[in-house]
């Protein structure tokens, strides 16, 4: 026979007492019941934040994001700026690439056409020719030439155009001078000192005091002499063979001819706004009427 079933205290419990505690409204188990479920729905709502973060801390595109940056911000330092020369020369301008271009375009060119810079050359037979033709356009013999002229004139008209002639030769030895000692470009490799009468910035190159001397004498010539049209010629001829020749002679570079033509032309323009008359500078007159 079964033994009844008995409580905590040790006394027997009823059918009635067994059936009452199995229902959901007795407060032996329904009401642990009760309290165990809204303490869980209770703690549900402070949790889910904190599992939601975790998990999205854990996702692959939170740590694709985050990681690399938060390596690079505390293991990578940024680079050095460079100084300001060393970008110029790692960067450099349009302009410094155009005149590199054009340096050793010049160079090339001076040396292909240097073909009387020796007697071994090319043209070899030439030189002495074009070593005759750079005298005519050496600044001693126009100034000696100039003075002698100026002392043997007897006119006033005359005395006043070679007074403004050798105002211009000076003014050229002046310039050109001072631009040589200013710049100082060496001649070329392939010239042979062999010049006639130098100064100390004759070693220097740029720009060159024939083509200067030329481009400025022919302008003075043409403007103020009466001369026929195949003596015209003549003078624009030797003007533009006597450059020719300071690059055939190895004595100069293209450039400084170009440069020299464009500098003797604008040495006259000089000249012919400060011209020399007995009406704004009679003193040099009177003085050389007295000699």
């Amino acid at each position: 026979m079964s033994s009844p079933r008995r409580s905590a205290e040790g006394r027997p419990l009823s059918a009635s007492s067994s059936s009452n505690s199995s229902s959901p409204g007795s407060p032996a188990l329904g009401g642990g019941r009760f309290e165990f479920q809204s303490l869980l729905s209770s703690r549900a709502p402070a949790t889910e934040p904190t599992s939601a973060r975790l998990r999205a801390s854990e996702s692959p595109v939170h740590r694709r994001s985050s990681f690399p940056l938060a390596a690079a911000g505390s293991s990578q330092a940024p680079p050095p700026s460079l100084p300001e020369d060393d970008r110029m020369d790692l960067n450099p301008s349009f302009l410094g690439i155009a005149l590199r271009s054009l340096l050793a375009i010049d160079l090339w060119l001076s040396k292909k056409l240097g073909v009387c810079a020796e007697e071994s050359s090319s043209w070899g037979s030439v030189r002495p020719l074009m070593k005759l033709l750079e005298i005519s356009g050496h600044g001693i013999p126009w100034l000696l030439g100039t003075v002698y002229c100026l002392s043997r004139s007897d006119s006033p008209a005359g005395r006043e155009v070679l007074m403004n002639l050798l105002f211009a030769l000076l003014l050229d030895l002046l310039l050109v001078g001072l631009i040589k000692g200013l710049v100082r470009r060496r001649r070329p490799a392939h010239n042979q000192m062999d010049m006639f009468v130098t100064l100390s910035v004759d070693r220097y190159s740029f720009p060159s005091g024939h083509a200067t001397r030329a481009a400025l004498v022919s302008r003075f010539i043409l403007n103020h002499l009466v001369l026929a049209i195949p003596l015209r010629v003549l003078v624009i001829l030797w003007a533009f063979i006597l450059g020719l020749s300071r690059v055939m002679l190895g004595r100069h570079n293209v450039t400084d001819v170009a440069f020299g033509f464009v500098l003797g032309y604008m040495q006259y323009s000089i000249v012919d706004y400060f011209w020399l008359s007995p009406h704004n500078a009679p003193v040099l007159f009177v003085l050389w009427n007295q000699q």
